[in-house]
């Protein structure tokens, strides 16, 4: 079994991917199961030259090493397309030609195009989510429920471009009998449950969830690529480590930044505790 780490290449990393890293790797280390590496690269048009690469040297220079080779979503285009074909066979999916501004105003998708079961060239596929409930418990949030119809409805699965959403390649990926874990920030856990859904459709198994809470900048706003959040400094290795430990609810001994990177690797392993990581941010960082 297996944990995963999953970045978009679509910049460096900054200090809250670099977290949702090191949480997944403890708890896989912890788990004493692999930890995997996946590349989702799906969103060609978002995508930066030399992130990849340079994601890869961040991980390397902070001792994340992954079991195994990379995964590439971009490799897996036929498994989403097979995926597709199902939940058409079932009657499930439909054409789409509606833009933003037709769904503006509605709190979830109003139905215009529900009667469209035949391909059309330039429509988008939606999912019918008929406002299922769906119910997990979360590592860190405990129980969650959600209605389908609450998160937006009928949701995309292939856009009017024809790019896979990540809803649907996410489903497929962790919905993989290798993967038993995943642990992820808690701005995704309203799309865990449209996930869970495809996963339930498509006869998969869901894995164990834990959303860790996400870092903000002093407006509130989450550190991302898209907001120019600050790439790690891989030369300040063990320092980043110890503000993902504290960060992640370990209190790290005050000597511990005379350490070396591997000292410092070993004791976050050791002390690692999924249960002590807090629900919400304690942590502030400027862009």
């Amino acid at each position: 079994m297996a944990g995963r780490f999953a970045p978009s290449p679509t910049g460096p990393l900054h200090i809250g991917s670099l977290v949702t890293a090191i949480a997944s790797y403890l708890e896989a280390r912890k788990r004493q199961t692999s930890w995997f590496l996946r590349i989702d690269d799906l969103d060609s048009p978002r995508s930066a030259i030399g992130a990849t690469d340079q994601i890869l040297r961040d991980l390397d220079a902070h001792g994340l090493h992954w079991d195994g080779s990379i995964q590439y979503q971009s490799s897996q285009l036929e498994a989403y397309q097979l995926a597709i074909s199902k939940l058409e066979e079932a009657g499930l999916i439909f054409y789409c030609g509606c833009s933003r501004k037709d769904t503006r105003g509605h709190n979830y998708y109003p139905g215009t195009c529900r009667d469209n079961k035949i391909f059309r060239i330039g429509y988008a596929i939606r999912i019918q989510t008929n406002n299922v409930n769906i119910e997990f418990s979360d590592g860190i949030r405990g129980p969650c429920k959600h209605s389908l119809e609450s998160l937006g409805g009928d949701f995309i699965l292939r856009r009017r471009d024809g790019l896979i959403s990540y809803h649907l390649a996410t489903a497929i990926d962790d919905g993989n009998s290798k993967i038993d874990h995943v642990i992820r920030g808690s701005d995704l856990l309203n799309e865990t449950s449209k996930q869970r859904y495809l996963m339930e459709l498509l006869n998969l198994t869901p894995p164990e969830y834990a959303h860790i809470p996400i870092i903000a900048d002093r407006h509130g706003v989450k550190l991302s690529k898209r907001s120019g959040a600050k790439p790690v400094n891989a030369v300040d290795a063990v320092n980043n480590w110890l503000t993902a430990s504290r960060f992640l609810g370990l209190s790290p001994p005050l000597e511990a930044h005379k350490w070396g990177l591997q000292e410092v690797i070993h004791w976050a392993k050791e002390n690692w505790k999924l249960n002590s990581v807090p629900k919400e941010s304690s942590l502030i960082m400027d862009n």
